[in-house]
């Protein structure tokens, strides 16, 4: 089994992913890290992510352990992630490496943007989970706070909002719902609610293949 789920940042897609995974005995895959690799690469090597030739170098080097790095959460690695995943040879490069690891028994559950509709449009369930942009970046304010970090909330809400316009308007595998997705509102929703509602989703199908 496939699961796809999308979503834009902080809509809760890697959490419930991540127990999706757990509950069916799946493999996990946040795509977002496989991005914020590539990211923190060029920032490493003094380059510019938003540098094609750069961000494609970086790309073809990511190997598997590249992304248990912690210092993949930190948010200038995450605004520059949002560049490198503009840059269309950077997304070709990761394609494969997405396929591939969807493709192992006993199957997997891959969150990012663009998994129901691009890495894997014949997933058995696709999920697409939405929510405004201040709750989306309230819970990234409460974050960045939990971690001891410096955070004001009017800066995160613009920076959430820039990140959603390159996501939505960029020419490569732009973040939009696929036709069949189940799109889930986690405004409202905790984390608990939002899982309850996706499972009963996904256990009311049956598998494609």
């Amino acid at each position: 089994m496939i699961i796809a789920v999308d979503g834009p940042a902080a809509s809760g897609k890697g959490t419930l992913a991540r127990r999706l995974a757990q509950h069916f005995g799946l493999n996990h895959l946040d795509t977002g890290s496989l991005y914020r690799a590539v990211a923190f690469r060029a920032l490493a090597a003094g380059a510019d992510p938003a540098d094609p030739d750069a961000a494609v170098a970086a790309a073809r080097q990511i190997e598997p352990s590249d992304l248990a790095d912690p210092r993949l959460r930190d948010d200038k690695v995450a605004q520059a992630a949002s560049l490198v995943a503009a840059i269309p040879g950077v997304r070709t490069a990761l394609l494969a490496f997405q396929r591939d690891f969807a493709r192992r028994g006993p199957g997997a559950v891959l969150d990012g943007r663009d998994i129901g509709t691009v890495v894997c449009p014949d997933a058995d369930a696709k999920i697409f989970l939405t929510a405004t942009v201040e709750a989306r970046a309230l819970r990234r304010f409460k974050e960045l706070q939990a971690a001891g970090g410096p955070a004001i909330y009017e800066r995160v809400l613009q920076d959430m909002m820039l990140r959603d316009a390159r996501d939505r308007e960029r020419r490569t595998a732009p973040l939009q719902r696929a036709s069949d997705a189940f799109e889930l509102d986690t405004t409202a929703l905790d984390a608990d609610a939002a899982f309850a509602a996706a499972l009963r989703y996904v256990g009311g199908l049956k598998p494609r293949r």
